[in-house]
């Protein structure tokens, strides 16, 4: 998987923190959900705007 396509960095959203194309969630924290015991699909109920490859992205990206 290509994260490239997913995430983004920029330094006016959240500081540079690299962050899902087009929202402003992190991928700090989407890991931290992750980390804390949630499930892909809970997150994405939590955070619709997300989808199940934004996730795989940002699994992908922390492997970098």
């Amino acid at each position: 998987m290509d994260y490239r396509e997913h995430i983004q960095i920029n330094s006016e959203i959240r500081f540079g923190k690299p962050c899902i194309k087009g929202t402003r969630i992190a991928i700090y924290d989407i890991l931290s959900w992750l980390s804390e015991g949630m499930s892909i699909r809970e997150i994405i109920s939590d955070f619709p705007q997300l989808r199940e490859g934004d996730i795989l992205a940002t699994l992908a990206y922390s492997e970098y």
